[in-house]
């Protein structure tokens, strides 16, 4: 299995996710295009976290749907104002550059037509790096999640981090990633496929000492190569 770090940003590094709603869609998106078969991404949409305990799971309207047929395993994600992290690997050949377009295709069409614009949403073709080594894959999936850190503590990218506490449970409160699935918190379980990492990180009690740690020792000394400039 090849491990890809999968980004990309918005055109100009505009703002793709605008409100909740597009949040949503996003993360719908990532659900719904990762199949083989063509789909219909209006098919259904997911629960309210607020007031379903079937947290993050698809409801969809007439009925249940068929079991998807995987291009990829979406292992990890986060979505940021104007650019999204993925890791991924292929369950078919040739499924990540298919799910990649499927997933930023769809999700231009639904944001230009909601805000009445055209033209290209992302910026080019998305970025993607193959995890090569053990280092590499150590600290991605907590690189990917503490992204959010950068509306609340930009310092972090500078290897200082005021308030490790304050920075956690901000994260524990940001909807638009897999981190809650991981530390054990369900909301949008339906997306990734977990198994793996948990088994490396021995759960998600392991999961969360980890980041704990990071945010601790904040060890970025090989992550400039996986930014977007």
């Amino acid at each position: 299995m090849i491990l890809y770090h999968v980004l990309n940003r918005g055109v100009d590094k505009r703002i793709v996710f605008l409100e909740s709603d597009d949040y949503v869609r996003g993360v719908h998106d990532l659900f719904e295009f990762n199949d083989v078969e063509q789909v219909n991404n209006l098919t259904h949409f997911f629960r309210s976290r607020a007031n379903d305990r079937d947290v993050g799971r698809p409801y969809i309207a007439g009925g249940e749907r068929k079991k998807r047929k995987l291009l990829v395993k979406i292992h990890a994600f986060c979505l940021m104002p104007n650019h999204y992290h993925l890791l991924i690997s292929e369950v078919v050949e040739n499924g990540m550059p298919l799910f990649m377009k499927k997933f930023n295709g769809g999700y231009a069409k639904y944001f230009n037509e909601k805000y009445k614009r055209n033209g290209a949403l992302f910026e080019g073709r998305y970025k993607r790096v193959a995890v090569k080594d053990e280092a590499h894959f150590i600290h991605l999936p907590y690189y990917i999640h503490l992204n959010p850190l950068d509306l609340v503590a930009p310092e972090w990218r500078e290897r200082t981090l005021h308030a490790p506490g304050v920075a956690m449970k901000f994260l524990s409160s940001y909807r638009w990633s897999s981190h809650l699935d991981y530390i054990g918190e369900e909301n949008f379980p339906s997306v990734t496929q977990r198994d793996f990492l948990l088994g490396f990180f021995s759960g998600h009690a392991g999961y969360r000492q980890g980041v704990t740690r990071w945010l601790q020792a904040l060890p970025l000394a090989d992550e400039p190569r996986m930014t977007l400039e």
